[in-house]
Protein backbone atom coordinates (compact mmCIF):
# COMPACT_ATOMS: atom_id res chain seq x y z
CA UNK A 1 0.00 0.00 0.00
CA UNK A 2 0.89 3.26 -0.96
CA UNK A 3 2.42 5.75 1.99
CA UNK A 4 0.82 8.31 -0.70
CA UNK A 5 -2.54 9.55 -0.57
CA UNK A 6 -2.44 9.87 -4.46
CA UNK A 7 0.23 8.89 -6.90
CA UNK A 8 -0.27 11.55 -9.09
CA UNK A 9 -1.49 15.08 -8.15
CA UNK A 10 -2.09 17.17 -10.66
CA UNK A 11 -2.23 21.27 -10.15
CA UNK A 12 -4.15 22.95 -13.15
CA UNK A 13 -6.85 21.25 -15.04
CA UNK A 14 -6.46 23.16 -18.50
CA UNK A 15 -5.56 20.99 -21.78
CA UNK A 16 -2.34 19.68 -20.60
CA UNK A 17 -3.15 18.42 -17.29
CA UNK A 18 -6.60 17.11 -17.73
CA UNK A 19 -4.66 15.06 -20.63
CA UNK A 20 -1.81 13.93 -18.06
CA UNK A 21 -4.17 13.29 -15.07
CA UNK A 22 -6.84 11.14 -17.31
CA UNK A 23 -4.10 8.81 -18.97
CA UNK A 24 -2.43 8.68 -15.90
CA UNK A 25 -5.61 7.39 -13.93
CA UNK A 26 -6.58 4.97 -16.94
CA UNK A 27 -2.96 3.65 -16.98
CA UNK A 28 -3.90 2.85 -12.90
CA UNK A 29 -2.65 5.41 -11.12
CA UNK A 30 -4.36 7.03 -8.20
CA UNK A 31 -5.13 10.82 -9.29
CA UNK A 32 -6.59 13.59 -8.13
CA UNK A 33 -6.10 17.21 -10.18
CA UNK A 34 -7.41 20.62 -8.90
CA UNK A 35 -8.78 23.73 -10.42
CA UNK A 36 -9.74 26.76 -9.14
CA UNK A 37 -11.07 28.74 -12.14
CA UNK A 38 -12.66 26.58 -15.11
CA UNK A 39 -11.90 23.33 -16.39
CA UNK A 40 -10.37 23.11 -19.84
CA UNK A 41 -8.15 26.18 -18.97
CA UNK A 42 -7.17 29.26 -21.19
CA UNK A 43 -7.78 27.61 -24.39
CA UNK A 44 -11.44 26.18 -23.55
CA UNK A 45 -12.32 29.66 -21.84
CA UNK A 46 -10.79 31.87 -22.30
CA UNK A 47 -8.30 31.20 -25.52
CA UNK A 48 -8.86 29.37 -28.44
CA UNK A 49 -12.37 28.21 -28.79
CA UNK A 50 -14.42 31.23 -27.67
CA UNK A 51 -11.82 33.34 -29.92
CA UNK A 52 -12.58 31.35 -33.04
CA UNK A 53 -16.52 31.27 -32.33
CA UNK A 54 -15.79 35.08 -32.42
CA UNK A 55 -13.57 35.24 -35.31
CA UNK A 56 -16.16 32.93 -37.26
CA UNK A 57 -18.89 35.84 -35.70
CA UNK A 58 -16.77 38.76 -37.36
CA UNK A 59 -16.49 36.99 -40.95
CA UNK A 60 -20.50 37.54 -41.63
CA UNK A 61 -19.80 40.99 -42.25
CA UNK A 62 -17.78 40.53 -45.38
CA UNK A 63 -20.19 37.72 -46.30
CA UNK A 64 -22.80 39.60 -46.22
CA UNK A 65 -21.30 42.29 -48.29
CA UNK A 66 -20.04 39.66 -51.28
CA UNK A 67 -23.13 37.91 -51.41
CA UNK A 68 -25.14 40.06 -53.84
CA UNK A 69 -21.96 38.90 -56.55
CA UNK A 70 -23.28 35.21 -56.32
CA UNK A 71 -26.81 36.76 -57.17
CA UNK A 72 -28.14 37.20 -53.06
CA UNK A 73 -29.70 40.29 -52.10
CA UNK A 74 -29.43 40.64 -48.25
CA UNK A 75 -31.39 42.86 -46.61
CA UNK A 76 -31.01 44.89 -43.75
CA UNK A 77 -28.87 43.08 -40.93
CA UNK A 78 -27.91 43.91 -37.59
CA UNK A 79 -25.56 41.99 -35.31
CA UNK A 80 -26.37 41.22 -31.96
CA UNK A 81 -23.31 41.17 -29.02
CA UNK A 82 -25.15 40.10 -26.48
CA UNK A 83 -26.66 36.92 -27.98
CA UNK A 84 -23.27 36.18 -29.59
CA UNK A 85 -21.84 35.97 -25.93
CA UNK A 86 -24.52 33.83 -24.25
CA UNK A 87 -24.57 31.65 -27.44
CA UNK A 88 -20.63 31.21 -27.18
CA UNK A 89 -21.03 30.81 -22.99
CA UNK A 90 -23.29 27.78 -23.83
CA UNK A 91 -21.05 26.35 -26.02
CA UNK A 92 -17.99 26.73 -22.99
CA UNK A 93 -20.43 25.32 -20.68
CA UNK A 94 -20.57 22.07 -22.70
CA UNK A 95 -17.05 21.75 -23.52
CA UNK A 96 -16.54 22.28 -19.69
CA UNK A 97 -18.72 19.17 -18.84
CA UNK A 98 -17.35 17.08 -21.51
CA UNK A 99 -13.73 17.87 -19.71
CA UNK A 100 -15.35 16.86 -16.14
CA UNK A 101 -17.17 13.77 -18.04
CA UNK A 102 -13.45 12.70 -19.33
CA UNK A 103 -12.27 13.20 -15.74
CA UNK A 104 -15.02 11.58 -14.31
CA UNK A 105 -14.36 8.33 -16.29
CA UNK A 106 -11.28 7.86 -16.01
CA UNK A 107 -11.59 7.72 -11.75
CA UNK A 108 -9.63 11.03 -11.03
CA UNK A 109 -10.88 12.88 -8.27
CA UNK A 110 -11.56 16.56 -9.09
CA UNK A 111 -10.83 19.16 -6.61
CA UNK A 112 -12.61 22.67 -7.55
CA UNK A 113 -10.37 24.48 -5.59
CA UNK A 114 -6.85 25.95 -5.35
CA UNK A 115 -3.75 24.18 -4.75
CA UNK A 116 -0.30 25.20 -3.40
CA UNK A 117 2.80 22.90 -3.10
CA UNK A 118 3.87 22.86 0.95
CA UNK A 119 6.38 20.52 0.26
CA UNK A 120 8.11 17.82 -2.42
CA UNK A 121 5.15 15.46 -1.64
CA UNK A 122 2.76 17.71 -0.13
CA UNK A 123 -0.06 19.61 -1.43
CA UNK A 124 -2.42 22.40 0.62
CA UNK A 125 -5.80 22.03 -0.65
CA UNK A 126 -8.64 23.79 1.38
CA UNK A 127 -6.78 23.68 4.63
CA UNK A 128 -5.91 19.85 4.38
CA UNK A 129 -2.44 18.48 3.49
CA UNK A 130 -3.08 15.69 0.43
CA UNK A 131 -0.08 13.39 -0.06
CA UNK A 132 1.59 12.31 -3.69
CA UNK A 133 4.58 10.24 -4.73
CA UNK A 134 4.14 12.82 -7.91
CA UNK A 135 2.52 15.92 -8.76
CA UNK A 136 2.46 18.09 -11.98
CA UNK A 137 2.04 21.78 -12.18
CA UNK A 138 0.42 22.77 -15.22
CA UNK A 139 -1.20 25.91 -14.37
CA UNK A 140 -0.82 27.94 -17.52
CA UNK A 141 -0.01 31.24 -18.15
CA UNK A 142 -1.73 34.64 -17.29
CA UNK A 143 -1.79 38.40 -19.59
CA UNK A 144 0.40 40.55 -18.75
CA UNK A 145 -0.54 44.36 -18.18
CA UNK A 146 2.42 46.78 -17.86
CA UNK A 147 2.74 49.14 -15.35
CA UNK A 148 1.77 52.52 -16.49
CA UNK A 149 -0.07 55.80 -15.56
CA UNK A 150 -3.84 54.25 -16.29
CA UNK A 151 -3.37 51.12 -16.34
CA UNK A 152 -6.44 50.21 -14.22
CA UNK A 153 -8.62 51.28 -17.32
CA UNK A 154 -7.15 48.14 -19.35
CA UNK A 155 -8.73 44.81 -19.81
CA UNK A 156 -7.13 42.37 -21.29
CA UNK A 157 -8.13 39.10 -23.76
CA UNK A 158 -9.60 37.55 -20.88
CA UNK A 159 -11.70 40.40 -20.37
CA UNK A 160 -13.18 41.03 -23.66
CA UNK A 161 -15.07 37.44 -23.91
CA UNK A 162 -17.32 38.99 -21.22
CA UNK A 163 -17.75 42.29 -22.41
CA UNK A 164 -21.40 43.67 -21.60
CA UNK A 165 -21.62 45.33 -24.65
CA UNK A 166 -19.60 46.04 -27.88
CA UNK A 167 -17.53 49.09 -27.96
CA UNK A 168 -17.45 51.75 -31.00
CA UNK A 169 -13.87 52.12 -30.94
CA UNK A 170 -11.02 50.01 -29.13
CA UNK A 171 -6.83 50.37 -29.50
CA UNK A 172 -5.22 47.15 -29.31
CA UNK A 173 -1.86 47.22 -27.83
CA UNK A 174 0.33 43.87 -28.42
CA UNK A 175 2.02 42.76 -31.75
CA UNK A 176 1.76 38.98 -31.14
CA UNK A 177 -1.05 36.50 -32.33
CA UNK A 178 -3.91 37.31 -29.80
CA UNK A 179 -3.55 41.35 -30.83
CA UNK A 180 -3.90 40.52 -34.36
CA UNK A 181 -6.46 38.54 -34.03
CA UNK A 182 -8.49 40.71 -31.90
CA UNK A 183 -7.98 43.58 -34.27
CA UNK A 184 -9.87 41.65 -36.61
CA UNK A 185 -12.30 40.10 -34.64
CA UNK A 186 -13.26 43.67 -33.46
CA UNK A 187 -12.96 45.37 -37.29
CA UNK A 188 -14.84 42.26 -38.23
CA UNK A 189 -18.19 43.49 -35.88
CA UNK A 190 -18.30 47.22 -37.11
CA UNK A 191 -15.50 48.61 -34.19
CA UNK A 192 -13.22 51.19 -35.22
CA UNK A 193 -10.79 49.59 -34.42
CA UNK A 194 -6.34 50.55 -34.22
CA UNK A 195 -3.34 48.60 -33.16
CA UNK A 196 -0.39 50.07 -31.71
CA UNK A 197 2.80 48.36 -31.46
CA UNK A 198 5.92 49.14 -30.29
CA UNK A 199 8.03 47.47 -32.85
CA UNK A 200 8.77 47.96 -36.42
CA UNK A 201 6.62 45.26 -37.68
CA UNK A 202 3.93 42.57 -35.53
CA UNK A 203 4.06 39.29 -35.58
CA UNK A 204 7.96 38.92 -34.29
CA UNK A 205 9.23 34.88 -35.25
CA UNK A 206 7.05 34.43 -38.33
CA UNK A 207 8.17 34.76 -41.53
CA UNK A 208 9.08 38.54 -42.68
CA UNK A 209 7.21 38.59 -46.10
CA UNK A 210 4.89 37.18 -44.37
CA UNK A 211 4.02 39.49 -41.74
CA UNK A 212 4.25 42.57 -44.53
CA UNK A 213 1.99 41.46 -46.60
CA UNK A 214 -0.65 40.60 -43.73
CA UNK A 215 -0.11 44.13 -42.37
CA UNK A 216 -1.18 44.87 -46.37
CA UNK A 217 -4.12 43.02 -45.69
CA UNK A 218 -5.44 44.22 -42.46
CA UNK A 219 -4.94 47.74 -43.28
CA UNK A 220 -7.06 47.25 -46.60
CA UNK A 221 -9.38 46.30 -44.06
CA UNK A 222 -10.18 49.72 -42.36
CA UNK A 223 -7.82 48.57 -39.62
CA UNK A 224 -5.59 51.13 -38.50
CA UNK A 225 -2.05 49.53 -37.31
CA UNK A 226 0.29 51.97 -35.47
CA UNK A 227 4.08 50.59 -35.27
CA UNK A 228 7.16 51.91 -33.69
CA UNK A 229 5.19 53.21 -31.24
CA UNK A 230 3.61 52.53 -27.38
CA UNK A 231 0.71 54.20 -25.09
CA UNK A 232 2.76 55.81 -21.74
CA UNK A 233 -0.44 56.89 -20.16
CA UNK A 234 -4.40 56.42 -20.12
CA UNK A 235 -6.51 58.76 -18.78
CA UNK A 236 -9.85 58.47 -18.37
CA UNK A 237 -12.58 61.02 -20.12
CA UNK A 238 -16.33 61.27 -20.29
CA UNK A 239 -16.83 58.94 -23.57
CA UNK A 240 -13.77 56.35 -22.79
CA UNK A 241 -10.35 57.05 -22.91
CA UNK A 242 -7.09 59.07 -24.09
CA UNK A 243 -4.15 57.18 -24.86
CA UNK A 244 -1.09 59.08 -24.77
CA UNK A 245 1.35 57.47 -27.42
CA UNK A 246 5.15 57.69 -27.23
CA UNK A 247 5.12 59.96 -29.90
CA UNK A 248 3.29 63.07 -28.27
CA UNK A 249 0.18 61.69 -30.29
CA UNK A 250 -3.13 61.08 -28.88
CA UNK A 251 -5.76 58.84 -29.52
CA UNK A 252 -9.24 58.34 -28.23
CA UNK A 253 -11.10 55.20 -27.63
CA UNK A 254 -14.08 53.38 -26.28
CA UNK A 255 -11.97 50.60 -25.09
CA UNK A 256 -8.32 49.85 -24.35
CA UNK A 257 -7.33 46.40 -25.03
CA UNK A 258 -3.50 45.20 -23.92
CA UNK A 259 -2.13 41.67 -25.77
CA UNK A 260 1.41 42.55 -24.34
CA UNK A 261 2.12 38.61 -23.67
CA UNK A 262 1.55 36.37 -21.26
CA UNK A 263 3.33 35.06 -18.02
CA UNK A 264 3.83 31.64 -17.04
CA UNK A 265 1.10 31.32 -13.63
CA UNK A 266 4.01 30.03 -10.72
CA UNK A 267 3.53 33.67 -8.50
CA UNK A 268 1.46 31.64 -5.50
CA UNK A 269 1.63 28.48 -6.01
CA UNK A 270 4.20 27.67 -3.40
CA UNK A 271 7.12 26.09 -5.58
CA UNK A 272 9.82 27.86 -3.01
CA UNK A 273 8.62 25.54 -0.37
CA UNK A 274 10.04 22.45 -2.74
CA UNK A 275 12.96 24.53 -3.85
CA UNK A 276 11.75 25.00 -7.31
CA UNK A 277 13.22 28.17 -8.32
CA UNK A 278 11.74 29.78 -11.82
CA UNK A 279 13.41 32.32 -14.62
CA UNK A 280 12.64 36.09 -15.10
CA UNK A 281 9.89 35.61 -16.82
CA UNK A 282 8.46 32.98 -14.00
CA UNK A 283 8.67 29.56 -15.61
CA UNK A 284 9.49 26.71 -14.55
CA UNK A 285 12.86 25.10 -16.66
CA UNK A 286 12.76 21.44 -17.03
CA UNK A 287 14.43 18.65 -18.59
CA UNK A 288 13.93 16.21 -21.46
CA UNK A 289 10.97 14.44 -18.93
CA UNK A 290 9.45 17.64 -18.19
CA UNK A 291 10.68 17.45 -13.99
CA UNK A 292 11.77 20.32 -12.03
CA UNK A 293 14.67 20.91 -10.01
CA UNK A 294 12.65 18.37 -7.41
CA UNK A 295 12.62 15.17 -8.31
CA UNK A 296 8.97 14.50 -7.45
CA UNK A 297 7.82 17.57 -9.42
CA UNK A 298 6.62 18.07 -13.02
CA UNK A 299 5.69 20.73 -15.01
CA UNK A 300 4.18 21.00 -18.65
CA UNK A 301 2.31 23.40 -21.56
CA UNK A 302 2.20 27.15 -21.11
CA UNK A 303 3.80 27.13 -17.23
CA UNK A 304 7.16 26.34 -18.82
CA UNK A 305 6.63 29.03 -21.34
CA UNK A 306 8.45 27.09 -24.17
CA UNK A 307 5.74 26.10 -27.10
CA UNK A 308 2.93 27.94 -25.90
CA UNK A 309 -0.06 26.09 -27.87
CA UNK A 310 -2.57 23.87 -26.82
CA UNK A 311 -1.58 20.37 -29.06
CA UNK A 312 1.73 20.74 -27.51
CA UNK A 313 0.82 20.85 -24.12
CA UNK A 314 -1.60 17.69 -24.50
CA UNK A 315 1.30 15.44 -26.37
CA UNK A 316 3.36 16.60 -23.15
CA UNK A 317 0.65 15.64 -21.09
CA UNK A 318 0.32 12.84 -23.36
CA UNK A 319 3.70 11.47 -22.96
CA UNK A 320 4.35 12.12 -18.97
CA UNK A 321 1.50 9.51 -18.34
CA UNK A 322 2.87 7.44 -20.12
CA UNK A 323 6.42 7.71 -18.86
CA UNK A 324 5.57 7.86 -15.71
CA UNK A 325 2.95 5.25 -15.46
CA UNK A 326 2.81 2.83 -18.59
CA UNK A 327 6.72 1.78 -18.53
CA UNK A 328 6.96 3.63 -21.74
CA UNK A 329 8.91 6.21 -22.31
CA UNK A 330 8.16 8.95 -24.32
CA UNK A 331 8.97 12.65 -25.44
CA UNK A 332 7.68 15.17 -27.93
CA UNK A 333 9.12 16.28 -31.23
CA UNK A 334 9.36 19.76 -31.33
CA UNK A 335 10.30 20.61 -34.76
CA UNK A 336 7.88 21.61 -37.03
CA UNK A 337 4.72 22.32 -35.06
CA UNK A 338 2.22 23.47 -37.12
CA UNK A 339 0.55 26.52 -36.06
CA UNK A 340 -2.33 28.97 -37.50
CA UNK A 341 -3.06 32.46 -36.19
CA UNK A 342 -6.65 33.13 -37.17
CA UNK A 343 -5.84 37.04 -38.25
CA UNK A 344 -8.05 37.91 -40.92
CA UNK A 345 -7.13 36.72 -43.60
CA UNK A 346 -5.75 33.42 -41.74
CA UNK A 347 -1.98 32.78 -41.50
CA UNK A 348 -0.68 29.15 -40.79
CA UNK A 349 2.80 28.00 -41.04
CA UNK A 350 4.74 25.09 -40.29
CA UNK A 351 8.62 24.33 -40.37
CA UNK A 352 11.66 27.31 -41.50
CA UNK A 353 11.04 30.84 -41.77
CA UNK A 354 13.14 31.79 -45.00
CA UNK A 355 15.23 34.24 -42.55
CA UNK A 356 16.43 30.94 -40.32
CA UNK A 357 16.50 28.75 -43.51
CA UNK A 358 19.05 31.00 -45.38
CA UNK A 359 21.07 30.73 -41.99
CA UNK A 360 21.01 27.25 -41.58
CA UNK A 361 20.93 26.17 -45.03
CA UNK A 362 23.98 26.95 -47.73
CA UNK A 363 21.39 27.28 -50.95
CA UNK A 364 17.75 27.47 -50.67
CA UNK A 365 14.87 28.07 -53.15
CA UNK A 366 11.91 30.11 -52.61
CA UNK A 367 8.68 29.33 -54.52
CA UNK A 368 5.52 31.47 -54.60
CA UNK A 369 2.06 32.49 -55.19
CA UNK A 370 0.37 35.53 -54.71
CA UNK A 371 -3.33 35.71 -56.05
CA UNK A 372 -6.67 36.49 -55.45
CA UNK A 373 -8.95 33.39 -54.43
CA UNK A 374 -11.63 32.19 -56.72
CA UNK A 375 -14.34 33.11 -54.08
CA UNK A 376 -13.19 36.83 -54.05
CA UNK A 377 -13.39 37.25 -57.81
CA UNK A 378 -17.69 37.25 -57.80
CA UNK A 379 -17.79 38.75 -53.98
CA UNK A 380 -15.78 42.35 -55.11
CA UNK A 381 -13.08 41.52 -51.88
CA UNK A 382 -9.39 42.52 -52.52
CA UNK A 383 -8.31 40.29 -50.43
CA UNK A 384 -5.13 38.14 -51.64
CA UNK A 385 -3.57 34.87 -50.90
CA UNK A 386 0.29 34.56 -50.24
CA UNK A 387 1.71 30.73 -50.08
CA UNK A 388 5.50 30.45 -49.98
CA UNK A 389 7.45 27.25 -50.05
CA UNK A 390 11.19 27.11 -48.88
CA UNK A 391 13.51 24.32 -50.45
CA UNK A 392 17.06 23.38 -49.23
CA UNK A 393 18.35 23.16 -52.48
CA UNK A 394 21.19 20.58 -51.62
CA UNK A 395 18.38 17.61 -50.77
CA UNK A 396 15.36 19.50 -52.60
CA UNK A 397 13.85 19.05 -49.29
CA UNK A 398 10.98 21.38 -48.28
CA UNK A 399 11.91 22.90 -45.20
CA UNK A 400 9.42 25.45 -44.39
CA UNK A 401 5.62 26.26 -45.31
CA UNK A 402 3.70 29.71 -45.20
CA UNK A 403 0.59 30.94 -46.20
CA UNK A 404 -2.03 33.84 -45.85
CA UNK A 405 -5.14 33.44 -46.78
CA UNK A 406 -8.72 31.59 -46.08
CA UNK A 407 -8.45 27.96 -44.87
CA UNK A 408 -4.42 28.51 -44.15
CA UNK A 409 -5.12 26.51 -40.65
CA UNK A 410 -6.68 23.45 -42.71
CA UNK A 411 -4.62 23.34 -45.35
CA UNK A 412 -1.54 23.67 -43.44
CA UNK A 413 -2.20 20.63 -40.85
CA UNK A 414 -2.40 18.28 -43.85
CA UNK A 415 1.24 19.75 -45.33
CA UNK A 416 2.51 20.03 -41.58
CA UNK A 417 2.53 15.77 -42.05
CA UNK A 418 4.46 16.19 -45.05
CA UNK A 419 6.99 18.49 -43.76
CA UNK A 420 7.59 16.16 -40.93
CA UNK A 421 7.56 13.01 -43.03
CA UNK A 422 10.70 14.78 -44.82
CA UNK A 423 8.84 15.86 -48.53
CA UNK A 424 10.59 16.63 -51.29
CA UNK A 425 9.93 19.36 -54.20
CA UNK A 426 9.97 16.68 -56.48
CA UNK A 427 7.13 15.04 -53.98
CA UNK A 428 4.99 18.12 -54.04
CA UNK A 429 5.34 18.30 -57.99
CA UNK A 430 4.47 15.02 -58.74
CA UNK A 431 1.03 15.58 -56.52
CA UNK A 432 -2.02 16.12 -58.49
CA UNK A 433 -4.08 19.16 -57.37
CA UNK A 434 -7.22 19.58 -56.10
CA UNK A 435 -8.76 21.87 -58.46
CA UNK A 436 -10.49 24.65 -57.78
CA UNK A 437 -8.85 25.61 -54.43
CA UNK A 438 -6.61 27.75 -53.03
CA UNK A 439 -4.90 24.40 -51.47
CA UNK A 440 -3.63 23.07 -54.86
CA UNK A 441 -1.18 26.23 -55.80
CA UNK A 442 0.74 24.40 -53.17
CA UNK A 443 1.81 21.35 -55.74
CA UNK A 444 2.08 23.82 -59.34
CA UNK A 445 4.49 26.31 -57.82
CA UNK A 446 7.34 26.00 -60.42
CA UNK A 447 9.06 29.77 -60.78
CA UNK A 448 11.76 30.70 -58.21
CA UNK A 449 14.26 32.92 -56.52
CA UNK A 450 17.26 31.86 -54.83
Amino acid sequence: MSKYDVDFFVIGAGSGGVRAARMSAQFGAKVAIAENKYLGGTCVNVGCVPKKLLVYASHFSDDFEGARGFGWDVGNYSFNWNRLITNKDTEIKRLNNIYKRLLDNAGVEIINSKATIKDTHTILINGKDVTAEKILIATGGWPYVPEIPGNEHIITSNDAFYLDTLPQSIIITGGGYIAVEFAGIFNGLGVDTTLVYRGPMFMRGFDDEVRQILAEEMRKKGIKLIFDNNIEKIEKEETGYISHLSDHEQLSSQLILYATGRLPNTATIGLENAGIEVDKNGAIPVNDTYQTHCESIYAIGDVTNRLNLTPVAISEGTALAKTLFNKQPTSVNYDNVPTCVFSQPNLGTVGLTEEHARLQFSNIKIFKSHFTPMKYNLSGSDEKSFMKLIVDDDTDKVVGVHMLGMDAGEIIQGIGIAINAGVTKAQFDSTIGIHPTSAEEFVTMRDFST
